[in-house]
């Protein structure tokens, strides 16, 4: 911007099916956060003179919805253990101690931890661990067996969504998927796995909108000079004063872990990490 001297871009707030903001012109919500060229583009996202930046990020939060939604107590308890979660599911899977694990078995566990929750299949799992599609099968149907609950709320879901057209998130609002009564197979297995995965995401995006509607009363309450520069799904960034960020942290997290209350009382807790760096790539 020639005024300002800074990027700015655009939100979207009802671009998507999930309720998730959406951001263009440019999209700074897809730059990557793996690859070298994206943490170099990351580091060119700098604070101004006098301030830090401090992204806060939402710890494993639709795993944790997982946990919630599906009533899956095994999970819901590691949660609230401060367990690693991949670790815990290794162990529950291949009957390997968590002490001592490797790092490729926790690996495993992590890729079907997270891709379950896309409806990954076999073949896709097999392509992102570098195994054998039988395997993989084998891997996602253990899974299946030792979290049951996840299968009954995927079927579930899937049913109330052909019935009714949509899936509710936690704070009762409607992500439709028509589409999932198309006759052609691919379309309707599509939305299938949308749909399941929209009641956590959807859910997920209504908590840090919640928390993004309450973060500047707070921050002014604690006369904090913080402010809000970027929305990327589960993360705010902010540009807070340098003097000021050791103050600013406790504040942030505790308005992003507080946000689904009072209209949803979760049983698993939410977790923020946050970090304070010179430039975005170093502050993720």
């Amino acid at each position: 911007n020639p005024r300002t001297g800074r990027v700015h871009t655009g939100y979207a707030l009802a671009a998507t099916t999930t309720g998730r903001l959406s951001s263009s012109e440019p999209n700074l919500q897809n730059i990557p956060i793996r690859t070298e060229e994206g943490r170099r583009i990351r580091r060119a996202f700098v604070a101004q003179p006098g301030t830090l930046l401090v992204s806060a990020d939402y710890s494993q939060i639709e795993l944790r919805l997982l946990a919630e939604i599906a009533d899956i107590p095994t999970l819901r308890q590691a949660f609230r253990d401060g367990l690693d979660i991949h670790a815990m599911t290794a162990s529950e899977m291949f009957g390997v101690p968590v002490e001592g694990m490797p790092s490729e078995v926790r690996r495993r566990a992590k890729a079907i931890n997270f891709g379950i929750i896309y409806g990954i299949s076999a073949f896709g799992l097999a392509n992102q661990l570098g195994i054998p599609r039988e395997e993989a099968g084998l891997y996602i149907r253990r899974y299946f067996e030792r979290f049951p609950g996840i299968r009954a709320y995927m079927d579930e879901t899937r049913s109330y969504c052909r019935e009714h057209g949509y899936v509710t998130t936690l704070f009762g609002r409607r992500c439709h998927y028509p589409d999932i009564a198309a006759s052609n197979p691919s379309v309707r297995a599509f939305n299938e796995r949308a749909a399941i995965n929209a009641r956590l995401q959807g859910t997920a995006a209504d908590i840090i909108r919640r928390a993004m509607i309450r973060m500047e009363p707070a921050l002014a309450a604690a006369q904090l000079s913080a402010r809000m520069l970027l929305q990327v799904h589960d993360e705010l960034v902010f540009e807070v004063p340098e003097a000021e960020v050791e103050a600013t942290l406790p504040v942030i997290r505790d308005v992003m872990e507080q946000a689904s209350l009072p209209a949803v009382a979760l049983s698993v807790p939410l977790k923020v990490d946050a970090r304070a760096a010179a430039n975005w790539d170093e502050a993720h």
